[in-house]
């Protein structure tokens, strides 16, 4: 009994370890950053509407057992794509949104359909390859926006086309679609802006979620992601439930960029989506989640703790050495190392587990013996 009680404890500590170490940064660097509570509750709000949709798109693969869905960048690319092409026709506001989110769909769809084929080809290898992946799609993106769009795919619009006549420009501006989803219903509680409509359409993707692991492609999904070898023998096509998880996580990915962008208010055309599923990742890490396991509580746990990190370490760095600079590069170092440490644990857990099923055979067959 005291023996579980400690296992219990000690993953517990494991699984807890890198959001106890954030809560223990932020507690250190929010007083030293001198940041009015006003403030950082603003900017922790504006960021959780901003960023949580997306997060949420990387639950369905783990679910599947894929792993981490570096490929999310696949469908955050459409989502570009599609705010390029609605902000060319000139449709903006709420319509605009809608149209690019549209769009998006049947490009995340052949796009997911595309990475969810090369995974099942490198099975055991999800995370690497999706990331490579992200890399070469990356290309045929630049091809896209760089070369075809005004020279094959009509672009009227002299202010996003670049001066040679073809191309899309550096910054594509969304002036007429920013915040018009944040401030669709407007609600200030104590100085602190609340973008009510993008909530709501947060809380119902929580929703979707949870009814979704009730449905029979959701239980099918877990029990692949469980064990694939069972799966298949309980008559689940494992190849084609493990193509839908990461479909339908790029589908989701385009839709939360139409909404991230539409918060910023323009597109960095050939760098927003660059680095958007290496923060999602670290912020679900930062959750408490891990390669085989992540909730919806994760989610929002991380991006506040990360989020919060991101706010006060540049304002932290520059009190403590004269350089917000320093702030700038520790919040990017512990991105990468957040993610590389819940690799290590992962790795680790997993030769654990498999140390103590080959003890306890070894026991039974002495047993018999």
């Amino acid at each position: 009994m005291n023996t579980k009680k400690k296992m219990n404890a000690g993953e517990f500590i494991r699984r807890g370890s890198v959001p106890m170490m954030f809560i223990l940064i932020c507690a250190l660097c929010i007083p030293i950053a001198g940041l009015s509570p006003t403030y950082l509750a603003n900017e922790i709000v504006t960021r959780m509407g901003r960023n949580a949709f997306l997060i949420l798109s990387l639950l369905i693969p783990i679910m599947a057992g894929m792993g981490l869905n570096f490929g999310m960048t696949l469908g955050a690319m459409a989502g570009e794509i599609g705010l390029i092409l609605a902000s060319d026709w000139q449709i903006v506001g709420i319509p605009g949104m809608v149209l690019a989110m549209i769009i998006s769909v049947p490009i995340s769809v052949l796009l997911g359909l595309f990475c969810g084929k090369i995974l099942n080809m490198a099975r055991g290898r999800e995370m690497i390859t999706s990331y490579i992946i992200s890399y070469f799609i990356n290309g045929v993106y630049q091809l896209v926006v760089l070369y075809l769009m005004g020279s094959i795919i009509p672009i009227r619009h002299s202010s996003i086309k670049l001066p040679r006549g073809y191309g899309i420009r550096n910054t594509v501006s969304l002036l007429n679609m920013r915040q018009k989803l944040d401030n669709l219903i407007p609600l200030t509680i104590g100085g602190v802006k609340i973008p009510v409509m993008t909530f709501i359409i947060i809380a119902l993707m929580c929703l979707v979620i949870i009814w979704f692991r009730r449905t029979k492609l959701g239980q099918d999904m877990r029990a692949v992601g469980q064990d694939m070898e069972v799966a298949r023998d309980a008559g689940i096509n494992v190849e084609r439930t493990r193509i839908l998880s990461i479909i339908i996580s790029t589908v989701l990915a385009g839709i939360g960029m139409v909404i991230y962008l539409q918060n910023m208010g323009n597109i960095a055309t050939y760098s927003s989506h660059s680095q958007i599923g290496m923060f999602c990742i670290a912020a679900l890490l930062v959750g408490g989640a891990s390669v085989d396991k992540a909730s919806i509580g994760n989610v929002f746990l991380g991006v506040i703790l990360f989020h919060t990190m991101f706010i006060v370490a540049p304002r932290a760095g520059a009190y403590i050495t004269g350089d917000s600079m320093i702030g700038e590069y520790f919040r990017v170092f512990v991105s990468y190392a957040v993610i590389t440490v819940a690799l290590i644990m992962y790795e680790t857990n997993k030769r654990r587990a498999r140390r103590e099923a080959g003890q306890e055979l070894v026991k039974e067959q002495e047993k018999e013996a």
